[in-house]
């Protein structure tokens, strides 16, 4: 896919590995990267970790200084947002109505909190947890002493909690299964979890689901139970922010992702089109079938597999899918197809390390390891290789 001009629509890690790729692979066009953020790109992984642990500032977190901008001939537009794109004409367009030419368009323009329709979760006070001005904001509500409530407990809901907990928070962390995770990770993890969380001193309210926020502090349950916080922060999920695609009649899937081939090209009539990172759903070569993630590590190998494609036209998605979570001082480390799983079993050892197996039709589809970085490496093969677990 050759191009004269090549834009770039979002600043994060999926936007700036695709600027990062094409260079390296020669690619000679014209890049800008244009990021809605007054920053410059930055690691979004310790945003629930060690910034809101005190251990990291915000100054650590960029991926690249400007000298890297500069060298390499990529052009950053911070604090731009875009409004539309027409890639019939080769434009985008931002919110000052500024018109950006561009032969290629790459969508990276992430995902966005998801809310829980219910009243009082649009209040202004309620917090949510996608950028470092978010992190900033809870960092700067919560003081050793009061009292946080997380809602959701995924992998970021988690980190959040045993990360305020360790800062001298009180936290509630609440979520409508029996145990953080349960169905995703089965019994052995989740009690883990539990257990870890427990030691740090966080409040797990399990198989229980908001109803509504009064005042942006105060959560009532399903069982019209009320919950008074110094600060209510959601950890519902994202939503891919697809808009863009649908608007200029690009295939979205039902979810409002973008619908790309295992090179990240989108299903657009103009055929000058890429979608990578969150806001993907992309063809896997070795799963053969299309996966959304929503992974750090795959954000960066999405770019990866576009700026190939754009320099070279040969870019392919085969990989794994994985990550890593921290939770307190405990880290797990994830990988899997991400699309379920029909049984599965775990090994566990007296020195606390354990491996969660899963399989589906007679093939491993997943394996989470604590402490057994071999047996982690070895899932990731299995998984690849479509054979069964241990």
């Amino acid at each position: 896919m050759s191009a004269e001009r090549i834009v770039i629509v979002g600043a994060g890690p999926a936007g700036l590995s695709t600027a990062r790729a094409y260079r390296a692979c020669g690619g000679e066009a014209e890049v800008t990267l244009v990021g809605e953020e007054p920053l410059l790109p930055y690691r979004r992984p310790p945003l629930t970790k060690e910034l809101v642990r005190g251990e990291l500032g915000a100054h650590e977190l960029a991926i690249e200084t400007e000298d890297w901008f500069a060298a390499n001939d990529v052009k950053l537009l911070r604090g731009a947002r875009v409004t539309s794109i027409a890639p019939e004409e080769g434009v985008v367009t931002l919110e000052s109505y500024v018109r950006l030419p561009a032969e290629t368009i790459v969508l990276a323009a992430g995902s966005r909190p998801a809310r829980p329709p219910i009243a009082g979760a649009e209040h202004p006070d309620v917090h949510t947890i996608r950028t470092l001005a978010d992190s900033e904001r809870v960092i700067a509500a919560l003081d050793s002493g009061q009292r946080a409530v997380v809602v959701g407990t995924g992998f970021i809901g988690c980190e959040l909690a045993a990360s305020l907990a360790l800062r001298g928070v009180a936290v509630t962390l609440i979520g409508q299964e029996r145990l953080p995770q349960l169905a995703r990770l089965g019994e052995l993890a989740a009690r883990r979890i539990a257990a870890w969380l427990a030691e740090l001193g966080v409040e797990l309210r399990g198989e229980s689901s908001l109803a509504a926020v009064h005042e942006g502090r105060i959560v009532e349950l399903d069982d019209e139970s009320r919950h008074d916080a110094c600060a209510v922060i959601l950890a519902t999920g994202v939503h891919p922010r697809g808009e863009l695609a649908q608007a200029s009649g690009i295939q979205t899937s039902d979810a409002g992702a973008v619908i790309v081939d295992a090179a990240m090209r989108a299903r657009s009539a103009h055929g000058n089109v890429l979608a990578v990172g969150d806001v993907a759903c992309a063809f896997n070569a070795c799963a053969r079938r299309h996966l959304r993630v929503e992974h750090w590590g795959d954000a960066l190998g999405h770019g990866e597999v576009a700026g190939r494609t754009l320099a070279h036209g040969d870019g392919c998605w085969e990989e794994v899918p994985g990550f890593w979570s921290t939770i307190g001082a405990h880290t797990l480390k994830y990988a899997a197809w991400g699309d379920g799983f029909e049984s599965s079993h775990a090994l566990s050892a007296p020195d606390g390390s354990f491996t969660v197996w899963y399989e589906r039709d007679g093939a491993t589809v997943g394996v989470l390891t604590h402490e057994r970085d071999e047996e982690y490496e070895r899932g990731r093969e299995l998984i690849a290789a479509g054979e069964p677990a241990p």
